[in-house]
Parts: structure tokens; C-alpha cells; sequence
């Protein structure tokens, strides 16, 4: 009672000191978790336009929808084309770049649901714009989505302007026309001594890290690298034991007899197995491939098995054949104007494509031989390209009298057939027959013991790993460390494991650190995983640029060595005391500057084309060796009245600028990439 009594004295004192403690733990929550760190609302900005996060996640949820990849796939995409839409609105308004309704009507009926609807076309089968307007201005939802397909449309029709723009401002003249035929066709020929770089140990030339590093240096914008997190990990897969799967084909063995005996297939199958029971009669090309044709020839009520195949036990008993399941045909389609799915080029009446169909049918009738080709010229269906062969279908899986055709005439008939589509002249090339198995298939799964045993390893695993080196471990318990798994703060793919989104946002996670592991479940079973380094934003990591830069390095420390040895003044002199043979080249042009022996070497043939005949070069360092040379001759090619088929060639060349336009401008942006902080 004297205590209750204490406390009632000091209750105003006790409140404040509870209430003090719940709010140091409410704050000290806050700050853990980040609750005070000022967020950003808007999910990155480019060239100071911010990209709003409430946008963003409606077009990344209008994405998902689509299903068309992954979560992250869609959130890659649609910032991809945020960046992509900015970059080009920023250059439209600089460039004045306008359209107007005209514009914006054609670049809408460039999209097939508009251009080709026929609710849209009036008598004459051409496009009417006010029953376009009529259909999307007869509800406020309609009207709603039109406005957005105008705004990509005109940002389509901006888009053509601009790139019209860029593609005009390629000229390619007579004096290009010609340099490019005289680097095509005047020819050199020289004497040369040459010192391959293999001639000089690796091992003599090492190359270490500061030498990548100064060497990224000089082009830091080449090597520039993104963040990423280097990972090693290691699989502890969740697989049946040797006893699972004797236990799972001693399981279904005792029901050989069963399944041979029952009358009752369906139920037999489905009481005993894990996939149900199928009715279809199966082509041999689609039964197990190493065990097509014990099953395939099966005498009816006989069984076959136990066989393993995807994972399964299986024992599988005859129902019986049936001839012609799948049959495969050939056909020339003569379509017509008003005929489902006619192409807008095809103009000839139905009366056309009937007299048309029945002249094919008489000439593939006299000569058989000959629908293949009169099918890839006349076919209006893209078979034609296959000289009309369909491959090989299901009953029903064609229109109605097409399939009858096919499914009720014998191998080698040709004959005519109306359909929607057109007049279909068909030529029945094959057909399989089928078998009808009553297959009972056993999962081989590891059993509740065998996973909780590689729960308690990859548990085990994960504790030792988090204190000693990850090698070591993974060797004392028999496992294999696999490559290290380069990966940027939005991939979603770890080594060969894709779907791993959680195991890259741990990655990056601020409370993560280098040498940290941490366990992740996986379909195959197990991954732990450990943080190895961080990349920082900058060049590129030594580990990585070394494959390309060390070579190149290598090659300048050996050609240094080389130098040397192609002492003299003259190529005898170079080839005594380089302990070489002189070598000829002939007739090389600057195009196409091929040595034997060495491949590619651009340097070496200017060098060649810039050195007076019965001169000696200086020492040229190539890409496989190091040279000297003396040019013997240079034949200039003959003088031609126009250079047009060069000029044609160099505006292909060209043409293909306007491709590089997105990536350019990116390359010049600021961009501002916030996703991470929003959970992506």
C-alpha cells in the first residue's frame, strides 16, 4: 500500500517521464527509418524538367498491365520513354518544331486500329475523318482517350519533322563520292619487316592497376561507369535425394498392374496422378523424345514404364491409335477487295479472284509440281514465302471448310475452296497419326526431411559465411562459389537467376555493406549471397576495363622492347637485326587493308600510301606487330565520268544517323535518376 501511495504523489511526474520515453522511441523510429529525410517527390528530372512520381506510377501501372514483362521491365520502359519524350519535346521547342491537325490526323491513321477500321471508311472504302470524329466524340470516355492519341500523334509527326531535319543535313557530295572510290580502288604494294608482338612475353610486360586507371583517364567519358554491386554467391539447390526418387518410382510401380487392368482410365489417372488426365490422341513428334517410339507403338491396353521425363515418374498404357490427327497442307489464297483480312493492295473483285483461283487450280492440277512456285507468286497470305506450306494442324484449328477440305481428302488432293478469306486453292501434303495415353506422372520432389536438412545448410551456410571468407566455406562444405554478378541498382537478374529484384534492392539498401551475406529463396532452392564491392558512380571498375585496356597496354610496353630490334636504314638492315624475313604486299587498299598473316592493319597501309616509292619508313606500331616498310609502287584508279554508285553507298551509310539521335542527346543530358528512393 506504501508504494501504491508513492506513486499516486508522483503520478504527474511518472506520466511525463513514460510519455518522454514513448516519444524518444517514436523519434529515434523516425530517424532509423528515415522518416525525417527529405524525399523527393518527383522520381528524377532531365535537363531540370522533373518527372513527376504520381505520372510515373501511372504509366508504370498502365505498363504492368499490359503484361508485357516484368515489373521492373515496365518501370525501365516507361522511364526510357520519359527520358526519350523530354529529350525531344526540349529540342522541338528550340527548333520551332510545329504540326498541325493535318499532321496529326495522318501520323493517327498510321496505326492500323484507325487507318484500316472499316467503322471508319465510308462507301468508297477510303478514310473518312468526320465518322472518325462522330465515333470518339460520342462519349466523354472516348473523347478522353482520343486527346491522349493525339498527343502521341503529334508528338510522332514532330518526331518525323526532326528527324527529316537531321537526315537533310547529311549531304553527301561528287568530291565524297570520289574520295570513297579512291579508298576503294587505289592500290599500294610494299616491302615490309614485321615483328609480331607475341614475339615479347606477357610476363614481361605487366601491367598494373594504376596504368588501367590512367589510361581510363584520358577518356573518362569511354569508361565512365554507372553504380553497380558486385556479388558472389552460392546455389544450395532444393532437390530430391537418391531416396525421394526411389521412394516416388517405387510408388508408382505398384500401380502398373492397376492402370493395366482398370476400364476406368480417367479416374484411375487422376486419382493417382499429378497431372490429369488428357483424352487427345498425341503425334509421335509430340511424345517424349527418348521415349517416342516404345510409347508410340504400344499395343492398345499394354503398359510402359516407369520412365522419368520434366521431372516426373511415369507409367503410361495404350488407349488405341486414330490415322490422320494432324494433317499439313499447302495453299495459294486469292484474296479480294472486301475479304476478311485483305491487305489495302489487294483491289481485284471476287469475280477476279474466282477466274484468278480456277486458271492456278487447272495448271497445278496438269503439273504438281509447279504449286510451290506459282504459290510464292500469286499467294496473298504470307505462306507465300514458304511456297504456301501451312506446316502441319489440328483438326478445327482451321476455318470450317478449309479444315474439311484438308481432314476429309487423302494425301496428294488439290482442289478449290471458298472461305471468308478468299478462294483457296489447297494441296493436302501429309498427315500423322495419333496415339491416346493414359499416363498416370509422379512430381520427383524432395521429401519434408530432405528439405528441412538443405534449409538447416543453406541456414548454416549463411551463419559461417557472415563471419569467415564466403570460398572458404562454400569448399569445406562441398560447394561451388559461383562467378561474380555485376549488377546496376534497376536490373532484376543475378548470375543466371532472373526475377531477383529483392536480392538487388537488399544490394543496394543504405543499411547493407560490403562483406554483409544474407540468405534468398529461389525456385531452384537457396541463394546466399554476399555484398563483395561497391562501385561508386565513375570509371569503370579495374577488374572490368582490364580485358580491354590490358592488350593495348601490353602491346605499347612490347612494341617499346620491339622498336629496338628494327635497327638500320634500310629493310635489309631491319630484318638482320630483327632476325625477320621481308615480306611483300600487294595490290592493298586503304578499304580493304589486310595483311597476310596479321589481318587488319590501317595504320601500316596509310603509312605505306603516304611514303614516296624506294622510301623506308619509320618504325609503325600496329595492332598485331610492329613494322617497317618501303613502298614500291601506287596505282591510281582509274578516272570515271560520275561517282553515283559510291555516293548511293555513303547515303545509306548516313541514313542510319537518325538512330543515334536518342542516344546522343542522352549522352549530353543531366539526368536525375531518383527510382531507387521510391522502392523500384
Amino acid at each position: 500500500m506504501a508504494v501504491l501511495s508513492k506513486i499516486r504523489q508522483r503520478s504527474l511526474l511518472l506520466i511525463v517521464v513514460i510519455g518522454f520515453c514513448l516519444l524518444a522511441f517514436v523519434v529515434g523510429d523516425l530517424i532509423n527509418s528515415g522518416g525525417f529525410k527529405q524525399t523527393s517527390k518527383y522520381v528524377g528530372s532531365i535537363n531540370g524538367e522533373d518527372i513527376s512520381y504520381e505520372d510515373f506510377r501511372a504509366k508504370v501501372d498502365a505498363a504492368e498491365k499490359s503484361g508485357q514483362g516484368s515489373s521492373i521491365q515496365a518501370v525501365n520502359r516507361v522511364w526510357d520513354q520519359e527520358v526519350s519524350i523530354a529529350l525531344l519535346q526540349e529540342q522541338f521547342e528550340k527548333l520551332g518544331v510545329r504540326v498541325g491537325e493535318n499532321q496529326i490526323m495522318d501520323a493517327l491513321k498510321q496505326s492500323q486500329d484507325i487507318g484500316q477500321n472499316p467503322q471508319f471508311m465510308n462507301a468508297a472504302g477510303q478514310f473518312d475523318v468526320q465518322k472518325f470524329k462522330d465515333f470518339f466524340q460520342s462519349s466523354p470516355e472516348l473523347a478522353t482517350a482520343l486527346v491522349e492519341r493525339e498527343n502521341q500523334a503529334a508528338l510522332s509527326a514532330k518526331y518525323m519533322i526532326y528527324s527529316t531535319m537531321i537526315k537533310a543535313g547529311f549531304v553527301t557530295t561528287e568530291a565524297d563520292g570520289k574520295f570513297q572510290y579512291e579508298l576503294e580502288a587505289n592500290k599500294v604494294t610494299f616491302d615490309y619487316v614485321a615483328v609480331p608482338y607475341t614475339s615479347v612475353k606477357d610476363s614481361d610486360v605487366p601491367v598494373s592497376d594504376d596504368e588501367i586507371v590512367a589510361y581510363m583517364r584520358k577518356d573518362e567519358k569511354k569508361y565512365k561507369a554507372e553504380e553497380t554491386r558486385e556479388l558472389q554467391y552460392v546455389v544450395i539447390e532444393d532437390k530430391p535425394s537418391a531416396a525421394d526418387e526411389a521412394e516416388v518410382k517405387k510408388n508408382i510401380s505398384v500401380l502398373v498392374d492397376s492402370l493395366k487392368m482398370t476400364s476406368r482410365n480417367q479416374q484411375f489417372v487422376d486419382a493417382n496422378s499429378d497431372i490429369k488426365y488428357d483424352s487427345t490422341y498425341i503425334a509421335k513428334k509430340d511424345l517424349p523424345a527418348q521415349f517416342a517410339d516404345p510409347l508410340y507403338n504400344l499395343a492398345t491396353g499394354e503398359v510402359y514404364g516407369p520412365y522419368v521425363f520434366n521431372g516426373f515418374y511415369a507409367i503410361s498404357k495404350s488407349l488405341g491409335r486414330q490415322s490422320g490427327i494432324n494433317a499439313k497442307a499447302s495453299h495459294i489464297l486469292l484474296s479480294y477487295k472486301g475479304a476478311m483480312r485483305a491487305a489495302p493492295t489487294v483491289t481485284r473483285t471476287k469475280e477476279e479472284a474466282q477466274a484468278k483461283a480456277n486458271d492456278l487450280l487447272a495448271q497445278v492440277t496438269a503439273n504438281p509440281a509447279s504449286f510451290a512456285v506459282l504459290a510464292s507468286t500469286n499467294s496473298d497470305d504470307s505462306s507465300s514465302q514458304q511456297g504456301g506450306d501451312l506446316g502441319f494442324f489440328t483438326k478445327g484449328q482451321m476455318t470450317p471448310k478449309f479444315n474439311d477440305f484438308v481432314f476429309g481428302n487423302p494425301i496428294g488432293k488439290i482442289g478449290l475452296v471458298e472461305t471468308e478469306f478468299g478462294y483457296h486453292i489447297i494441296n493436302v501434303t501429309d498427315k500423322q497419326d495419333g496415339v491416346r495415353l493414359a499416363t498416370i506422372a509422379q512430381r520427383i520432389e524432395p521429401s519434408e526431411e530432405t528439405s528441412d536438412e538443405i534449409f538447416a545448410k543453406a541456414n548454416k551456410f549463411e551463419l559461417e559465411a557472415s563471419e569467415k571468407d564466403l570460398a572458404t566455406v562454400a569448399k569445406t562444405m562441398g560447394l561451388t562459389v559461383q562467378p561474380v554478378a555485376n549488377v546496376g541498382a534497376l536490373d532484376e537478374t543475378v548470375g543466371q537467376y532472373t526475377n531477383q529484384r529483392a536480392i538487388v534492392r537488399w544490394a543496394y539498401d543504405k543499411k547493407t555493406n560490403e562483406g554483409d551475406v544474407k540468405r534468398f529463396n529461389v525456385p531452384a532452392g537457396n541463394l546466399i549471397v554476399k555484398l563483395k564491392k561497391i562501385n561508386e558512380e565513375g570509371l569503370m571498375p579495374v577488374a572490368q576495363a582490364r580485358m580491354a585496356i590490358e592488350p593495348i597496354l601490353k602491346n605499347e610496353k612490347k612494341a617499346a622492347k620491339i622498336k629496338g630490334m628494327l635497327s638500320g636504314s634500310t629493310l635489309e638492315e631491319a630484318a638482320k637485326s630483327s632476325k625477320m624475313s621481308i615480306a611483300t604486299a600487294t595490290d592493298i587498299t586503304v578499304q580493304s587493308p589486310n595483311l597476310p598473316g596479321f589481318g587488319s592493319e590501317p595504320k601500316v597501309v596509310g603509312t605505306a600510301f603516304a611514303t614516296a616509292p624506294n622510301k623506308v619508313s619509320n618504325v609503325i606500331e600496329g595492332k598485331s606487330a610492329v613494322y617497317k616498310l618501303k613502298t614500291k609502287s601506287i596505282v591510281a584508279a582509274p578516272k570515271l565520268q560520275n561517282h553515283t554508285s559510291y555516293i548511293t553507298k555513303l547515303k545509306a551509310q548516313s541514313a542510319a544517323a537518325s538512330g543515334q539521335i536518342i542516344p546522343a542527346l542522352k549522352e549530353k543530358a543531366d539526368i536525375e535518376d531518383n527510382r531507387l528512393d521510391f522502392g523500384y
